[in-house]
């Protein structure tokens, strides 16, 4: 039978809807998206209803970006080591309930301010549990060659939503309320449950280890994202963007309100043409991407996104609402477009879930953290002037943030290589006996020895952010040139799962290195674990210097 795995096509922008499977699930999830956008209309605008300070319509951007600050991490974990499709099933009905419930409220007039607050953070809780499993389901939807293609389509779907959704939104809140406008939002995640119910997925490979706790696969994530150069420099990027980026999406709806004199139909119009800016950009960015680089794209993104807040502040008519709105969207793309590739290229697969699930969280948390910050000091300064102040800021961030590169992953291999020979073992170990400590010895001359410590260097960066909790390297005193490499790993299982992980660029080191040893024989590996009776007294805490 033929799979999206095996089945070879073109990989042009539409390939990706060759795939059946691809198609329904991209279809329910743009249905989806525009229901959520329909929802951030009327739940900003009912804050200014309810409470119109701006310390609390910014909490409502808060409560939608801090369930995915909390639960990021621990989402990513699921997505990693659970049944994506039924985790993406319980997400999608739970969040559905909760809408339905708070449909209910509204009806019955029974809404407040922190009861608005309450059910925006529990759908936000139900994003917060399904993008990373969303991201790492599409490898499984396409053929590889088509992967590309998908993930960039998944973002023109974000985009389109957030165009025609908030206009649809302001429109239907207009015409028939919000409760109307909550109902369909509570509908369109019911349709992307539909579509999963309806894709019978094929079993994924066999893993012959255990499933990773959950403690132990979040600590795993963690320990690999700290020590990626590649995804820390993304996420270093992101912070100083989207910490002052947010000062406009909080405070948006008391811009149109305030500083636009409008109403709910102009926030929905400033809202579509955020997302028709971000649609333009979609098309725009891979040209100037090429022509420019990512560092300057980013660069150039944050110097439209200071430019719209300037015409937000001082514009003073709808029209230059409009059109900062369109360049806000256009800008927003821009970055986050050029962001999210260069988290992509720096996780390998065994850890994707974690790693995009860590980027989400930091940027998540600069969104509520910034939401707080700009909400009040608008309330001190006065909304001009805190947009103002929130413009100039992020473009002195571009000089201040310029060393930390984007796409440093893009030239890593991370395919797994298999180079690692099995243990030998004289008698089995227990999956949770541990620590493991691992011991190799090289005999390198001495004229070498400067290349070897170098070579060193890099290869200690990858074993400690592949899984060793200590790592050092040592050269006998009483045998001039003879290095040994240490390194510990927790268990016994988690040494297992690093010769199932150990990835292309990780062999590629070890041959430079296997190229400075001398002699025939190949370097001395020695494998110890602790006593058995022993092992409850030990412990290892992380190695956390470079």
């Amino acid at each position: 039978m033929t799979t999206p795995q095996t089945q070879a096509t073109a990989a042009s922008a539409f390939a990706p809807f060759k795939y059946r499977i691809f198609t329904v699930l991209w279809m329910a999830t743009l249905i989806s998206n525009i229901g959520t956008w329909m929802f951030n209309v009327t739940s900003g605008w009912i804050m200014t209803e309810l409470s119109p300070s701006p310390f609390m319509v910014s909490l409502v951007q808060v409560a939608t970006a801090l369930p995915i600050f909390i639960f990021a991490l621990p989402a990513g974990a699921l997505g990693d080591i659970f049944d994506r499709r039924k985790l993406l099933l319980v997400t999608q009905i739970a969040s559905a309930a909760a809408l339905f419930v708070f449909a209910a409220i509204l009806w019955a007039g029974h809404v407040s301010a922190w009861g608005l607050l309450l059910f925006t953070f529990l759908t936000g809780a139900g994003s917060a549990f399904a993008m990373p499993a969303w991201q790492a389901i599409v490898p499984r939807l396409v053929a590889k060659e088509a992967l590309q293609p998908a993930i960039a389509l998944n973002g023109v779907s974000v985009n389109i939503a957030r165009a025609i959704g908030p206009a649809l939104g302001g429109f239907i809140l207009v015409a028939a309320g919000a409760t109307a406008t909550v109902l369909f939002d509570a509908v369109t995640y019911l349709f992307v449950a539909a579509a999963l119910l309806w894709w019978r997925a094929s079993a994924g490979k066999t893993d012959t280890l255990p499933r990773e706790h959950m403690v132990g696969a979040m600590r795993a994530g963690l320990r690999f994202s700290l020590r990626s150069q590649a995804l820390r420099s993304t996420i270093i990027r992101a912070l100083a963007f989207f910490t002052f980026a947010s000062a406009y999406w909080a405070l948006l709806p008391l811009i149109a309100k305030e500083l636009l004199h409008g109403g709910p139909g102009l926030y929905g119009i400033i809202l579509t043409a955020l997302g028709a800016g971000a649609v333009a950009g979609t098309f725009l960015i891979g040209k100037l991407r090429k022509q420019l680089g990512a560092n300057a794209v980013v660069a150039l993104g944050t110097l439209g996104t200071a430019l719209a807040m300037g015409f937000f502040a001082y514009g003073g008519n709808a029209t230059l609402g409009v059109l900062a709105g369109v360049l806000a969207g256009l800008s927003w793309i821009m970055v986050i477009s050029s962001l999210n590739v260069s988290a992509q290229t720096a996780l390998p697969d065994w850890v994707r879930a974690r790693g995009l699930a860590i980027f989400q969280m930091m940027f998540w948390g600069a969104m509520t953290a910034g939401s707080l910050l700009w909400g009040k000091l608008a309330m001190s300064l006065g909304l001009p002037h805190a947009l103002i102040l929130a413009a100039a800021i992020s473009l002195l961030c571009i000089p201040l943030t310029w060393r930390f590169k984007l796409n440093l992953g893009e030239h890593d291999d991370f395919v797994p290589s298999g180079h690692w020979p099995e243990p030998v073992l004289s008698t089995p170990v227990a999956h949770d006996r541990g620590p493991v400590l691992v011991s190799i010895e090289y005999h390198i001359r001495q004229e070498d020895s400067h290349a070897m410590h170098h070579l060193m260097r890099e290869l200690g960066a990858l074993r400690r952010r592949d899984g060793a909790v200590h790592w050092g390297v040592f050269e006998d005193v009483a045998r001039p040139g003879t290095f040994i490499e240490i390194f510990i790993e927790e268990s016994w299982v988690a040494h297992m799962r690093q010769h199932l992980r150990v990835s292309g660029t990780h062999k590629q080191l070890q041959e430079k290195i296997r190229a400075l040893h001398q002699g025939d024989a190949p370097p001395i590996v020695r494998h110890a674990v602790t006593p058995e009776h022993g092992a409850d007294s030990i412990h290892l805490p992380e190695d956390h210097h470079d």
